[in-house]
């Protein structure tokens, strides 16, 4: 039997139809097949590439499932907030296209709750991806219902017991709010619940300018909310390059996004109707935020309150004890080569790993298959994390993309690095196309052309990025990138003018002058 079918807001029939791919009302589990190669316990990201990529090898491999499979990036992650971001796109190229020759004589009517069942639509429909039916045609053997750890070889789901030879923990982490005072009796909305929205909160307030926050501020803003983002750092996105946040920020002010850095919530508290002020939406409660800035009292009231940062590990419920698995607070205790403190069971995605993304999950599972299932007693031939190169894309408009290290990193480790950034405002079609605003950015080795790091900004960042991890991974300098063959005119551009610019760097004064001796005597 599985555990209760979990419910969907709002019940209309594209989260009827996502239910039905990925947590089916009538599921019943299978027997248990004798001894697992492999039992996954976690249907995300991770979960699911482990779980398809051990049974295509021919491996017999349970999946473990309490919720619904797809995890955050199916449901409450990369495909839901895509969906709105592109919506919002669309609503701001349509206020903007004057600059284009478009003449609106009125104001364009936007409607919000349509927004949103497109993006229910979208997620019904990619569902069958990640579906059960998908994976017990694969031969998983797929378990809905919660799975905890009775000992070192065993797992339990309800009355069930799976044995396995190997097991992997891929149960992902959820959205955690900061203990600010108040907050959690106001109530607050995360990537878990905002996506539940069939109505545009009128004042929006939105704690941490991380990459959730950043981008989600920017499409309420522009879907017409009164956002104030407030984020407690110096600045927004405050791991990423500086001037790369601060072309982001000049963008968010410019849609209308109020921000708010240095900013310390001290206390969040509901508002009496009579004074919840002009914007409150019908019906709704309004809610205070207080916070100090620059040692002076503050405060916005808004209708809902996003809670943009904050990652806990899912280990609740697992009994990793009996198991013999370690965890601490920021989740499974994992080495170089995914194996946890027992040998027979590995983990992978966000449950053990600091970059929090779906394409490192999907990564981390493939390094799994081949280390849980083709062990060597030497450790020859195993995958590590340490050979990941892991790029990484906010996408806000316009998006940030990195990869490797940043210029700060690399002085740390004591590498003398040197530095090239190429300004879109000098790349033809990023000035066709109005979006001229941001950079390429590439950090070398001093006197070669290796490539350490590089941070774009840009309309397509996170696209254009691949081009440079693909010569990280590969070896390949800076000079290959500017020795291929750009399409005219095209952002990447913007690349081969970086590799110019260090090969004008490396073109000596004193080379110059054997040249111009050689053709003053070859004239």
């Amino acid at each position: 039997m599985t555990g209760a079918t979990p419910s969907l807001l709002p019940d209309d029939a594209f989260n009827r139809r996502l239910t039905g791919h990925v947590h089916p009302p009538a599921w019943r589990n299978p027997a248990p097949a004798g001894r697992y190669n492999l039992v996954v316990v976690g249907a995300g990201t991770a979960g699911l590439v482990t779980a398809a990529g051990a049974a295509g090898l021919g491996a017999r491999v349970a999946l473990v499932e309490r919720h619904l499979m797809g995890g955050d990036c199916l449901n409450v992650g990369c495909v839901p907030s895509k969906a709105v971001l592109r919506a919002a796109r669309a609503w701001a190229a349509a206020r903007n296209g004057a600059e284009f020759g478009l003449r609106l004589t009125d104001e364009v009517p936007g409607d919000f709750s349509a927004v949103m069942a497109r993006m229910r639509q979208i997620r019904a429909d990619l569902a069958p991806v990640d579906s059960v039916a998908r994976f017990t045609g694969l031969g998983v053997d797929v378990f809905l219902g919660a799975g905890r750890f009775t000992g070192p070889d065993r797992l339990a789901v309800g009355d069930a017991t799976l044995r396995f030879a190997r097991a992997a923990i891929c149960t992902g982490a959820r959205a955690t709010a900061p203990p600010i005072p108040g907050l959690a009796d106001a109530g607050y909305l995360t990537n878990e619940t905002v996506f539940s929205l069939t109505e545009l909160p009128p004042r929006l307030g939105v704690i941490g300018a991380g990459p959730i926050g950043c981008e989600l501020a920017q499409a309420f803003a522009r879907f017409g909310s009164e956002v104030t983002l407030l984020e407690m750092a110096p600045r927004i996105l405050p791991r990423e390059d500086p001037d790369a946040a601060e072309v982001v920020g000049a963008r968010l002010t410019r849609d209308g996004v109020r921000v708010a850095v240095d900013a310390a919530i001290e206390l969040v508290e509901a508002v009496p109707p009579a004074a919840a002020g002009e914007g409150q939406g019908s019906g709704s409660r309004a809610l205070r935020i207080r916070y100090a800035q620059g040692g002076s009292p503050h405060e916005v009231t808004v209708d809902e309150i996003l809670v943009g940062s904050g990652r806990t590990p899912n280990v609740e419920g697992l009994d990793l004890e009996a198991a013999g698995v370690a965890c601490d607070r920021s989740g499974v205790t994992v080495d170089r080569y995914l194996r946890t403190t027992n040998p027979r069971i590995y983990a992978a995605g966000d449950i053990c790993f600091p970059f929090k993304f779906t394409h490192t999950a999907d990564a981390m599972a493939q390094m799994v298959i081949q280390n849980a299932l083709f062990p060597h007693p030497l450790g020859l031939g195993r995958a590590s994390t340490d050979r990941l190169i892991i790029p990484w894309c906010t996408y806000t408009e316009p998006e940030i993309a990195h990869v490797g290290m940043y210029e700060a990193d690399a002085r740390q480790r004591g590498i003398e690095v040197e530095t090239f950034t190429q300004p879109l405002a000098d790349v033809d079609r990023a000035v066709l196309d109005g979006e001229d605003a941001g950079f390429a950015r590439v950090h070398v080795r001093r006197g070669t052309d290796r490539i350490l790091g590089a941070t774009i900004v840009a309309a397509d960042a996170g696209n254009l990025i691949s081009e440079v991890t693909v010569a990280m991974r590969a070896g390949a300098g800076l000079r290959t990138i500017g020795a291929a063959i750009h399409p005219y005119p095209t952002q990447a551009e913007a690349l081969r003018k970086v590799a110019m610019q260090l090969r004008r760097a490396r073109f000596s004064a004193r080379q110059r002058s054997i040249l111009e001796r050689w053709f003053a005597w070859t004239r």
